[in-house]
């Protein structure tokens, strides 16, 4: 299992080849050289680059749902729509698809963050208003997710 650590502003060159930060690239040790999954993010408007061994866990388990309820059959087709393999160049980039790159990116200033076993890939615009999203109370969000509140003693 990998545990990612940092939060990176990067650009995409015209082509869309977005250069990893080489403190990602150690925390990846020998996963570097696999293939990464690029998909769309389910709840927010980023990209999402799971490296191989990551995204086989998660099919893993998306391959035990039961292929004969339609709702299992919908989620598969929307949750791997739009998914690539893509893989580090010579130099250390990916690739961004131009359609990806175009309906995810207003400008080429992006915003690489780890969230544990992948890195979110976000127009820095975005990501900075989702971040400072005065709408959600960080504290009590921490409480209601990270919090045992039944044995919390008051």
């Amino acid at each position: 299992m990998v545990n990612l650590i940092g939060t990176f502003e990067c650009k995409a060159d015209v082509k869309g080849r977005l250069m990893l930060p080489i403190s990602i690239k150690r925390q990846l040790g020998n996963q570097i050289n696999e293939s990464f999954i690029l998909k769309r993010s389910v709840f927010q408007r980023c990209l999402e680059l799971h490296p191989y061994s990551e995204w086989k866990l998660t099919m893993d388990k998306v391959n035990k749902l039961n292929r004969f309820l339609k709702k299992n059959n919908d989620f598969i087709r929307m949750y791997t729509a739009g998914v690539r393999v893509v893989d580090l160049d010579s130099n250390g980039r990916i690739l961004i698809p131009k359609d990806l790159l175009k309906t995810h990116f207003s400008k080429n200033n992006l915003v690489l963050t780890s969230a544990i076993n992948m890195v979110e890939i976000w127009d820095k615009e975005s990501y900075e208003k989702v971040i400072n999203n005065s709408e959600i109370d960080f504290a009590d969000l921490s409480e209601k997710v990270m919090g045992n509140q039944e044995n919390n003693v008051s």
